[in-house]
């Protein structure tokens, strides 16, 4: 009866580490994307206009839908996530007044 119990908690524990991995690369491609719309979104909810985080959301997107075209392995993942990535300032976040 407790090898069951066990064997549960083993398939549960592998199941959800295989979720974490899989997001971590989701958010490796799109993660530029989701930075912008939520800065977008801050901006738009204190009052200030969100025009600069939604084109830089929307040249993300393209970027990633670009970048998700390709064939990436193993040996070049990397490359594919450091290209979705572009660059890393948040999105021109500071430029909002």
């Amino acid at each position: 009866m407790k090898s069951q119990k066990g064997q549960g908690m083993t398939e549960y524990i592998i199941i959800v580490a295989l979720m974490a991995v899989s997001s971590i690369g989701v958010y490796s491609f799109f993660g530029q994307t989701i930075r912008n719309q939520i800065a977008g979104l801050a901006a738009e909810m204190s009052g200030q206009d969100s025009s600069t985080q939604i084109t830089a959301a929307k040249k993300s997107s393209a970027d990633a839908f670009i970048t998700g075209k390709k064939e990436y392995n193993l040996g070049n993942y990397n490359e594919g996530a450091n290209g979705a990535a572009g660059d890393t300032s948040g999105g021109g976040g500071s430029t909002v007044d």
